[in-house]
């Protein structure tokens, strides 16, 4: 499925600021970009880098002070995804079996205190038969339990705090999500992008867990649609893939972030089906 995606940031700068942005789509055998571009206004050098082993895109930049600067991005992505039957879901991967890439996502982050929440995580998950039953059990609990609120999070709330709060945006979501995965040893990774139909429109934040070999694709705040994602990151947590980062004093006075499918014929999945998605 083809989507195009665009994002418009605009900040006012009042002291000299060094930017980091990670709002370039992710470059993958499961997902081709046709086309992009990425224009700021007024013209500010910039470079952009990625880190070892890994293919998310970063640009950084230093911006004066007293500068007021828009950032346009936009791209034409080829999005391939798999679909499969829950029961068809080879069986658990052993953690002496696991990719050494997929290791770091079963251990404590920042974001994710997984080592906090083994007790809590086990009393209410362990006794579920397999680990897709476990993650979905999750996410569905993660769901009813914290309520979503705009605006009521900060770049300081982690999962237990998400816990004791039971409320937060889609970041929060995710870090409670993965934590209680990792917790019952299951890898799991935070994931940003572009989604289709978000309401209000945003960057989402959604996570991924090993399961059977495989990522498959979960959204414990249930406002994006399975097959309707453009992904940009995947990460431990927000720390790792922050959509902007910024070491000065600045103000974001603008965002507008879209996400459309350029065939006519997409039909977006029923979000209540058993269905595991895997975006590679």
């Amino acid at each position: 499925m083809r989507f195009k995606v665009s994002s418009f940031l605009s900040y006012e700068v009042f002291a000299t600021t060094t930017f980091i942005f990670n709002i370039q789509v992710a470059q993958s055998a499961s997902q081709v970009i046709i086309s992009e571009s990425l224009a700021i206004t007024p013209e500010i050098k910039y470079e952009e880098f990625v880190l070892q082993n890994s293919t998310t895109r970063f640009i950084k930049m230093v911006v004066a002070q007293g500068t007021n600067f828009t950032l346009s991005y936009e791209a034409e992505v080829d999005v391939l995804y798999e679909i499969i039957a829950p029961e068809h879901l080879p069986q658990s991967v052993s953690i002496i079996d696991l990719e050494n890439e997929t290791l770091p996502y079963i251990s404590p982050s920042r974001y994710c205190e997984s080592d906090k929440l083994l007790d809590f995580a086990h009393e209410l998950f362990g006794h579920l038969p397999n680990e897709f039953t476990k993650v979905k059990a999750i996410n569905e609990w993660v769901f009813k339990t914290i309520a979503y609120k705009a605006g009521t999070s900060d770049s300081n709330r982690s999962a237990c705090d998400v816990l004791n709060l039971k409320e937060g945006v889609c970041k929060d979501f995710a870090h409670l999500a993965i934590a209680l995965c990792r917790a019952l040893d299951i890898p799991a990774r935070y994931f940003t992008g572009y989604a289709y139909a978000l309401n209000p429109p945003d960057f989402h934040a959604c996570f991924e867990a090993y399961v059977g070999g495989k990522w498959l694709f979960f959204d414990p705040t249930k406002l994006s649609i399975a097959n309707g994602l453009v992904k940009i990151a995947n990460g431990k947590d927000t720390s790792e893939v922050a959509v902007a980062s910024f070491f000065g004093e600045v103000n974001c006075n603008y965002m507008k972030v879209d996400c459309n499918p350029v065939s006519t014929d997409f039909l977006p999945f029923d979000k209540e089906k058993n269905t595991a998605v895997s975006y590679g």
